[in-house]
């Protein structure tokens, strides 16, 4: 155990905290979960501010078992790949009741010991490299699930305007109209920052004190610590221990990585810098270039005094109104204009080609309606571009599913403008597939 996580044991457990002269900067927006957690009385105390700043007795929100449960229904929803156990979602749903009188057992008890993570590697696109991904188990996911839903409303009031990434009420489309709003405004200097491994670095003693600065409840504190240090398993005996960073894949991470990043947030604020942050991915829009090396200088401080790292060819000061622009969330800005940037259309493409392949034995019907609900997302998001992107990939995705027909028809060749009148635009229209030039011009016509 860490000695931020023993000072922060309470001397006595507090009921309901006293009420202190804090006042917050805006509404406090919790998650559904959150939500459901924190009472009015407590979301009302916490708006106020609490006497020393610090919360006690939290623990028994986390193990509270209809706290559990939502968690657990939380975890189910999304079904998720299983973790070294081999514990599917499903089996969770099958016993749940079960689970959760366990779960509650042993969080009350201390005896609770987070699983290693299960470490898998997926390509990475553009190169022949692979990133790291972990996989939690399905019951340190519930457990992580429950002490976010305790842990979140704590930290998300002083947490900083520009930050946009994994917290309720923002979005990465939010994050892009606020560039817009700034490049419109003549902020065209940009620092385009990237701190290198952030999830694996963040160094777990700092992390810690950061919690403790307003979570006084030493059993949350050690529980968080042996989620850090649970280690990660690639096979059966491949055990590693990970004395530094928050685990990529688990439930708590997101937060706990806002948490780390927010004291660079209200730096830059505070010196009046437009610094915009989604996780780890943020830029800073200045008015010239000077200003631009200043606040540059400014973060390579910060970030060499939390124990992180700018990676040295990432890291850069781009001019956005020059030919090269820069790219952000999957948009590339240059010369006043915005369109989705290459790898953003690679990735889109490649998971409709792994949805299209002509072994697919799949329905045709059934193919369009997997399609669908990726060129609804896609499509969404990338409303703002230029149309005539969404009509060539529009394009695209017909010529494959032409592709497919061929082959079951027993068609050689590559049919050669055949196709095109067999299948016309209409015949998949009637099929139900949708258009992304359609879609996009709906987005834009309302963007609510």
């Amino acid at each position: 155990m860490t000695d931020t996580a023993r000072q922060a044991t309470p001397a006595a457990v507090a009921g309901t905290p006293k009420q202190a002269g804090e006042t917050p900067q805006r509404k406090l927006n919790l998650s559904l979960g959150s939500s459901a957690v924190w009472t009015e009385r407590m979301v009302a105390t916490l708006e106020r501010g609490i006497k020393g700043g610090k919360w006690y007795s939290l623990m028994d929100k986390v193990w509270n078992p209809s706290h559990l449960r939502m968690a657990a229904w939380s975890v189910i929803g999304k079904d998720g790949a299983p973790g070294v156990d081999g514990q599917t979602c499903g089996r969770l749903e099958a016993h749940l009741d079960e689970t959760v009188r366990e779960l509650t057992r042993l969080l009350q008890a201390e005896r609770y010991e987070p699983r290693p993570v299960k470490r898998v590697w997926i390509d990475k696109l553009g190169s022949n490299e692979k990133r790291p991904l972990g996989i939690p188990t399905v019951r340190d996911r519930v457990v992580q699930t429950a002490l976010a839903y305790v842990l979140e409303p704590i930290f998300e009031r002083d947490f900083a305007e520009h930050s946009y990434g994994f917290r309720p009420g923002r979005n990465a489309q939010q994050a892009i109209a606020r560039v817009e709003t700034l490049l419109a405004q003549g902020q065209v200097w940009v620092v385009d920052a990237d701190l290198k491994g952030y999830f694996d670095s963040i160094p777990q003693d700092k992390l810690l004190q950061a919690v403790a600065h307003k979570v006084a409840d030493g059993r949350i504190l050690r529980l968080l610590e042996a989620y850090l240090q649970q280690g990660v398993l690639e096979s059966a005996k491949d055990w590693q221990p990970t004395p530094h960073g928050t685990p990529q894949g688990a439930v708590i991470s997101p937060l706990l990585a806002n948490l780390y990043l927010d004291p660079l947030d209200h730096r830059m604020a505070g010196q009046g810098r437009d610094m915009i942050r989604y996780a780890d991915d943020f830029i800073i829009l200045c008015r010239s270039q000077a200003e631009a090396q200043a606040a540059l200088a400014e973060v390579a401080a910060w970030v060499q005094e939390a124990g992180l790292v700018l990676h040295p060819s990432k890291t850069r000061i781009v001019n956005a109104s020059q030919p090269g622009g820069f790219d952000f969330l999957g948009w590339h800005f240059e010369r006043g204009w915005k369109w989705p940037r290459e790898k953003s259309v690679t990735r889109f493409k490649e998971g409709l080609r792994l949805q299209t392949r002509r072994t697919n034995g799949r329905s045709l019907p059934m193919i369009i309606g997997h399609l669908n609900r990726r060129l609804r997302g896609w499509g969404r998001y990338f409303a703002g571009g230029n149309g005539s992107l969404y009509t060539q990939l529009d394009h695209w995705l017909r010529m494959r599913l032409r592709s497919i027909l061929r082959k079951r028809a027993h068609r050689k060749g590559r049919g050669r403008g055949l196709d095109h009148h067999r299948y016309p635009t209409a015949y998949f229209a009637e099929l139900g597939l949708l258009s992304l030039n359609a879609l996009t011009r709906a987005q834009r016509a309302n963007p609510a």
